[in-house]
């Protein structure tokens, strides 16, 4: 009798340990996640795209290896939000709080991170997380949006302008304790976001001033030297990016993970330059994008032209790690998986269903009364690019007398503002950057990406014009942004999560001492005169 109980109980028990290995082996396939994001680049910039003054041969090897994106863009390009669109895969108008700058993380949207780590991946970060901004958790507690810092490691770096933490010695760190498990990584680099040390792109980057041509320098900039010094310091910085990812990869190689590690490597907005961080321009939200997955890429070295949105990293990494939507209990997301473009041998577009983007913004940082944001919306079709802006009144990056602040101080915002008052056409270089807009732009970035040619007025273009507005506002219904139904003032209405930034502007007039590291003494102007100026110009 005994032994005939024994028989059927060491059978079970084999099933069990046999399912288990098998489990065991179908989680040891499912690949790891390096996420590689840059704090403030646009997509050019990478020598893989063409760029002859920047060296990138890691990001240039992810291309070379994997795929590179031509048409990835960011729904809109300021920190917070769009990791926060990343994280959660829907777009700003979204979610709620989490579409404006320094926000309060809301409760009710999940993050693929918190998704990955309850299905079986270890998940840490180093550097720059999501930011900036709180989340908390429903009981008041800290909520770690990616799960575990790993930044506790410092070094001494190039310049006293870039962050000492270790990036690589971090990412080992993660590594030695992330046990027998995949594991997603977000390598969050500070760079190149403002401040930089001045020349340090010369002096310790051994670039000159030779290496930029006048046709580097966009058209809404002057082509100086000044101008010219800052590119170089923003260079150095992404290289100083760049670096720390080569030293990821070869750490990955000598482990034998590197293969099986999908390897993803973009920014979170655009440059931090006047005109670009922070606004809705070409510069503004196209970003660079390379991916490599040995075991999973098909015919790598293809480079694609499929509209890709930031919305679409969160499905994206779902799919690949395996995690049924039956274990997903995320908001309802709205991207797209791009795994068959992953797969698939195609090269230029793959998807013809993928032709287009949306983007915008709320808030962002402070600078005007009653805390109020500018609100854009634009799509991204083809060779054209249409935004609406919605309060035309209000000065685009913040008021004069509160020092423009969602352009970050610099020595190329400084030259902009000293054209404020120029009577020729010098003038003009404060107005692209600062001056008021119209309600409606639209813009061929094909030949003209520097969007300086708004063709919203021109009769040739009103069926464009109209058929893009119409395309926008559809989808934005479809997908509730309040604005649609006419309550956009709610997101006026959200408290910033830095108690310093609550009623700035009311604050700062009334003498209070607030300090804000991102805005230059210089950069504060004399409205009346502004205004003077601005409002004797023709929209």
């Amino acid at each position: 009798m005994i032994k005939l109980r024994i028989v059927p109980f060491l059978c079970l028990a084999l099933t069990i340990l046999g399912c288990k290995e098998a489990e065991k082996e179908k989680i040891a396939e499912r690949p790891n996640v390096l996420f590689a994001i840059m704090d403030d680049a646009t997509y050019m910039h990478m020598s893989a795209y063409g760029c002859s003054w920047v060296d990138t041969p890691n990001f240039d090897r992810v291309a070379t290896n994997g795929l590179l994106f031509n048409k990835a863009y960011t729904a809109n390009a300021k920190c917070a939000p769009s990791r926060s669109n990343i994280l959660t895969g829907r777009n700003s108008w979204q979610l709620e709080e989490a579409a404006n700058h320094w926000p309060v993380f809301p409760t009710k949207f999940k993050v693929f991170t918190e998704t990955l780590a309850e299905n079986g991946y270890t998940v840490g970060y180093t550097g720059k997380g999501w930011a900036p901004g709180i989340a908390k958790h429903k009981d008041g507690s800290k909520r770690e949006l990616l799960i575990k810092a790993f930044s506790q490691i410092k070094t001494t770096p190039p310049t006293p302008k870039i962050s000492n933490v270790d990036y690589a010695a971090n990412f080992d760190a993660f590594l030695q304790q992330k046990e027998d498990k995949p594991f997603f990584f977000w390598y969050g680099g500070l760079e190149p976001h403002r401040a930089y040390e001045y020349g340090s792109g010369i002096a310790k980057g051994g670039k000159s001033l030779s290496e930029i041509s006048d046709a580097d320098v966009y058209d809404f900039w002057p082509a100086v030297d000044s101008v010219k010094t800052d590119l170089l310091d923003y260079a150095f910085e992404i290289e100083y990016f760049d670096q720390q990812l080569g030293k990821m990869l070869q750490n990955l190689e000598d482990r034998g993970e590197l293969s099986n590690t999908l390897i993803v490597v973009t920014s979170d907005n655009g440059m931090p330059f006047p005109r670009i961080k922070g606004q809705e321009y070409e510069y503004s939200n196209h970003l660079p994008l390379a991916m490599m997955w040995a075991d999973g890429i098909q015919k790598p070295g293809r480079k694609i032209d499929d509209f890709i949105s930031f919305i679409d990293f969160a499905p994206t990494f779902l799919e690949v790690a395996g995690v049924p939507e039956a274990k997903n209990d995320m908001q309802p997301i709205t991207g797209h998986s791009f795994t068959d473009i992953l797969y698939s041998e195609k090269e230029g577009f793959v998807k013809p269903e993928r032709d287009f983007v949306l983007i915008g913004k709320e808030r962002h940082d402070v600078g005007r009364p009653h805390d109020q944001g500018y609100p854009i919306r634009g799509i991204v079709c083809d060779s054209m690019l249409y935004l609406q802006n919605f309060e035309t009144d209000r000065w685009p990056v913040g008021n004069p007398e509160r020092g423009y602040p969602n352009t970050d101080g610099s020595p190329t915002k400084t030259l902009l503002l000293h054209n404020v008052y120029a009577e020729n056409d010098d003038f003009n270089y404060w107005k692209w950057s600062f001056g008021k807009r119209p309600s409606q732009e639209l813009y061929n970035i094909l030949r003209d990406p520097d969007c300086m040619h708004n063709l919203a007025l021109q009769e040739n273009h009103q069926t464009v014009l109209a058929e893009l507005h119409q395309q926008l506002f559809d989808a934005l219904s479809e997908q509730e942004d309040p604005r649609m139904a006419g309550a956009g003032a709610i997101f006026d209405n959200y408290k910033y999560a830095n108690k310093g930034g609550v009623n700035f502007y009311e604050r700062y007039g009334k003498g209070e001492e607030l300090q804000w590291g991102w805005i230059n003494d210089s950069d504060f102007q004399d409205l009346s005169k502004v205004k003077r100026v601005q409002d004797s110009l023709e929209p």
